[in-house]
């Protein structure tokens, strides 16, 4: 069975509630306005891909990263831009997204097109295409994922344990206010509450102000309650395909029938899933919440994410070296100014083993 094959079978038993392959993709408009938030997580995204890039091609003894995926400078506002992005969205239609690399075996890699394909037409490299081992999709994250997980950890570990302490003292010290019948059903919430039942519990905090007692069983309900919010909350970083894009690169692999990866780079580390797997979560929704979850993303426009746990992936560099970073000043339309945040260097150092695992290769 090919790859697309494989894919093909797994996108039956995905919940079209989540991603409808029936449905033709929505086709975007282009943005009316850019920022110089979106600018600086544009540059950050391509800092990202560029480390990959030189990791792979200053690391590898066979294979040979190449530059593909659609990009330009420009941004909305610009003359040329909504050229630029309808023709995007043309190609989108016609072959899928292109993934941001693609990996070639050193015997297969056209020295005449170099390392940078990005800008020829897909109808002119469709065969070459078609020798790439893998497309690397590459993600990027503004956080060091070492020191956001031990904090992470530790908080959810506090507040974990501040809830069964106030859990303890309220049965000790207010066992008689739960005598009462319509109380009587808060004393059995309470004893259901442990470390293993403490991610599924939520009740409605009770509003007693009777009597002074009742006034500090009902602040400590309330401190109760927000310690098992607290507690409750997401303590992983993840991969964050949109749920938009699915389409799209089922697309890509319907058109080359290639392995496809998403790469997620942190400023410390690196991790990745195959497309496949991500498509395999989704038939899975038992494992929602622990190694995966779906929401919309605020910080992407409210658009919907799938977030896979990182630590349910495999490590593509077990250490980043923070690039380097300036200031720079882009002037567009009437004047405006947008000032952003350009990432250069840096150095990712890769974790082979895990790679050539997550690639299914054997050397590298």
């Amino acid at each position: 069975m090919t790859y697309f094959n494989e894919l093909r079978e797994i996108t039956k038993t995905i919940p079209d509630t989540i991603v409808d392959f029936t449905i033709p993709r929505d086709r975007t408009s282009p943005p009316t306005q850019a920022s110089s938030n979106f600018i600086t997580n544009k540059e950050q995204g391509d800092w990202a891909e560029d480390l990959i890039f030189r990791a792979i091609n200053e690391t590898s003894q066979n294979y040979i990263a190449v530059r593909y995926g659609k990009s330009d400078d420009l941004v909305s506002g610009e003359i040329g831009f909504d050229e630029f992005y309808n023709e995007f969205q043309d190609e989108l239609d016609a072959i899928g997204k292109r993934p941001d690399l693609l990996v070639f075996r050193k015997s297969d890699f056209d020295k005449n097109l170099g390392y940078d394909i990005s800008n020829i037409n897909h109808s002119q490299i469709t065969d070459y295409v078609k020798k790439a081992i893998a497309g690397l999709e590459i993600r990027s994250s503004a956080f060091l994922i070492d020191k956001y997980e031990r904090e992470m950890q530790e908080r959810t570990k506090t507040h974990l344990e501040s809830a069964l302490m106030i859990k303890d003292r309220i049965i000790n010290e207010f066992s008689d206010v739960f005598e009462h019948p319509k109380k009587k059903p808060y004393l059995d919430i309470l004893k259901s509450i442990n470390n293993k039942t403490i991610n599924a519990i939520n009740f409605r905090r009770p509003s007693w102000n009777s009597t002074e007692r009742l006034q500090e069983l009902t602040l400590l309900f309330k401190e109760l309650k927000h310690n098992i919010s607290v507690s409750q909350k997401r303590d992983y970083l993840s991969i964050t395909p949109k749920v938009e894009d699915i389409k799209v690169v089922y697309k890509w692999a319907e058109t080359f029938d290639i392995p496809h990866y998403y790469f997620q780079v942190f400023f410390d580390k690196s991790y990745g899933i195959s497309f496949k797997n991500i498509l395999s979560l989704l038939t899975e929704p038992e494992k929602e919440g622990e190694y995966y979850e779906i929401s919309k993303d605020i910080k992407n426009q409210n658009k919907t994410t799938i977030k896979i746990n990182t630590r349910n992936t495999n490590q593509v560099a077990y250490k980043v070296l923070e690039p380097e970073h300036k200031s720079v000043r882009k002037e567009i339309g009437r004047g405006r100014l947008l000032f952003y945040v350009r990432f250069e260097k840096g150095t990712a150092y890769l974790d082979i083993v895990s790679l050539k695992r997550l690639l299914n290769i054997t050397d590298f």
